[in-house]
């Protein structure tokens, strides 16, 4: 038992906080759905958290740990929406509406995801060498030109699919009682795919450039490279995301995934902090809530008011983060101080230094070639060379 629980207390918690909390939450609501029918606005609830965390992360990706500023975020993911809509629609198997079409989906998945990939990779070659403002307004411009494209498509398959224009697409729903366990499968493989990839030897690489890119380039950083891996993954879990929406709806039209969407997918990765993937997942999780909240509350002659209260609800949250005069209090009154204070104030629990690890990289930890005491005490001696500089070699 002993050497179990040694080996418990070293593995770094922290990196599985996340995946541990998704679980956790994931599996209440599906043995809920299960056992007890939840609402439909509850389910609805749970496909659209799900969405956005998913959308969310990916855009961290590109925004928080690369450092560059994309707004065509909704534009990869519409391409997702239409390329696993018109999959969906080939290869509909006739159980679909009850659940049963899990591996349609899965193709599907996985079509959505290489073409929004390949779409990252031919925007994102020629787009990464502007930077600010620059970037932002190219990828604004492409996620519009997919949306007007789009909106003008006017094309029908037999025995496929019907892409009417500004109509949009009709696609099969998936069972919108179960839907959002597949949306909490596809939360923890996105968390999966950046959390492993930010803490390789990739990542470091990533974060570098962000932090300085002609240190990055003089060091031997491959800057191109790393950037055009960041936007492809980030618009590959794009594309995912768009194949989630399409199976989360009947119907898919390319006006959903305006300038606007990307703005507040941008807005849940910046209040979340930039570079922060758990900060990202709660603050998809708040916005979420909060605007499905104002939607189902304020309605009538109210409904106008749902956008200034959001927005002044946005206005609040970043004065606080960002406020210097609020820091004292932002140090003082947080998470990780109010769980310390359970653990000490309420479990009693005492801190225990022998827990503690040495510094490994202190100076007299570091293994070197030579000892100090060698260095100082080194006699130079001049030896005198055996061979005959005159002779010539034979």
């Amino acid at each position: 038992m002993a050497k179990i629980w040694n080996a418990i207390c070293k593995v770094k918690w922290k990196h599985f906080v996340n995946y541990i909390a998704i679980g956790i939450v994931g599996l209440i609501f599906s043995i809920m759905t299960l056992t007890t029918k939840l609402p439909m606005s509850t389910t609805v609830l749970l496909e659209t958290i799900t969405l956005n965390i998913v959308l969310a992360v990916s855009l961290s990706l590109v925004v928080g740990f690369l450092g560059e500023l994309s707004l065509g975020h909704a534009g990869f993911m519409c391409i997702g929406a239409y390329a696993g809509g018109i999959i969906s629609c080939i290869f509909k198997e006739s159980n679909i509406e009850e659940g049963k079409g899990i591996l349609t989906f899965i193709v599907s998945m996985i079509i959505g995801a290489v073409v929004a990939g390949i779409f990252g990779f031919l925007v994102g070659l020629p787009a990464l060498r502007l930077k600010g403002d620059y970037l932002a307004i190219v990828t604004l411009a492409f996620g519009e030109i997919v949306k007007t494209v789009l909106e003008n498509l006017d094309l029908k398959v037999e025995n496929g699919f019907n892409i009417r224009g500004a109509l949009g697409m009709r696609t099969p729903r998936f069972d919108k009682e179960t839907l959002f366990i597949i949306g909490f499968v596809l939360v923890l493989l996105t968390v999966f795919i950046v959390q492993n990839l930010i803490r390789s030897k990739h990542g470091r690489a990533i974060t570098a450039i962000r932090d300085n890119e002609i240190a990055a380039k003089a060091s031997g950083i491959n800057v191109t490279k790393y950037k055009l891996m960041g936007f492809v993954i980030s618009a590959a879990l794009a594309g995912i995301a768009g194949v989630y929406f399409s199976f989360a709806n009947y119907n898919v039209k390319a006006s959903v995934f305006d300038y606007n969407y990307s703005i507040e997918i941008l807005i849940m990765v910046v209040l979340g902090g930039m570079g922060n993937v758990s900060g990202a997942i709660i603050s998809a999780t708040a916005i979420t809530w909060i605007n499905t909240e104002l939607q189902t509350s304020l309605t009538g002659e109210l409904a106008v008011l749902k956008d200034i209260i959001y927005a002044l609800i946005l206005v609040i949250i970043i004065i606080y983060n960002n406020a210097p005069g609020l820091k004292f209090f932002r140090e003082r009154f947080n998470l990780r101080r109010g769980i310390d204070w359970i653990k000490h104030k309420v479990l009693r629990i005492k801190h225990d230094a022998s827990h503690e690890k040495d510094d490994e990289s202190a100076w007299d930890r570091v293994p070197t070639k030579i000892e100090m005491n060698e260095v100082l005490s080194t006699d130079f001696v001049v030896v005198e060379s055996t061979q005959n500089p005159d002779k010539e070699e034979k």
